[in-house]
């Protein structure tokens, strides 16, 4: 049966989360196909991964045979990581923006599975492995509105995911999350009404889809 390695990097409860919300909603889906399947989660908001250290980095280019003590404990965990990466059959991650781009301990972990020569490159080893981002913002960065130009979730993780890794990569967008919440935003409650609804269908609809694939 398929494995799916589910990143979650929201620092709010799925209740709190539009990102981990959905999520849940294609992982429920997905188990519904898959039920004696494996769904590994990590959640890097409670179990944040190490930020690549000099060590961790310079070893990835180096004989394993003349590793410090310090390359090869950096290295380990490293690669721990890059092998969990490399055996999905399907990755799900929850990417909420923040400050305009990713949570730092999402970039932590991605710095970590990164490795010229092995994942990245011209090798790819996870390429073609189907990848679907919960890209939820606050407001709306969709082409034609006013803050297009600052969208740096989607732009850095289709150049980082599809052309760097070689995944097979889909988005899920709820966004305005923030209308809800915000008076200045109340207008744009029905837009992210909307918005939720169509990601949660899009969400469980995916999830059928990839199940239903990698079965065949």
């Amino acid at each position: 049966m398929a494995t799916l390695l589910h990143i979650d990097s929201s620092l709010f409860p799925a209740s709190a989360s539009a990102s981990r919300a959905v999520a849940e909603t294609f992982r429920k889906a997905w188990q519904e196909q898959h039920p004696d399947g494996t769904v590994i989660h990590r959640d890097l908001a409670a179990h944040p991964v190490p930020h690549i250290t000099a060590d961790a980095h310079t070893a990835g280019f180096a004989d394993p045979a003349s590793h410090t003590p310090g390359q090869a404990a950096a290295f380990a965990e490293r690669l721990r990581l890059i092998e969990e990466f490399e055996q999905a059959d399907a990755l799900l991650i929850g990417a909420p923006m923040y400050n305009f781009t990713i949570p730092s301990t999402l970039k932590a972990w991605l710095d970590n599975v990164i490795l010229m020569g092995r994942t990245a490159g011209d090798s790819q080893s996870a390429k073609g492995t189907p990848v679907t981002v919960i890209a939820s913002r606050g407001g709306s960065y969709a082409p034609g509105t006013p803050r297009e130009g600052f969208e740096y979730v989607q732009t850095y993780l289709r150049a980082v995911l599809a052309d760097g890794l070689g995944l097979d990569l889909e988005f899920i967008v709820p966004e305005l999350t923030m209308a809800p919440h915000n008076p200045a935003m109340a207008e744009l409650v029905p837009l992210f009404e909307s918005s939720r609804e169509r990601a949660h269908e899009d969400a469980a609809a995916r999830a059928k889809e990839l199940a239903r694939r990698l079965a065949a």
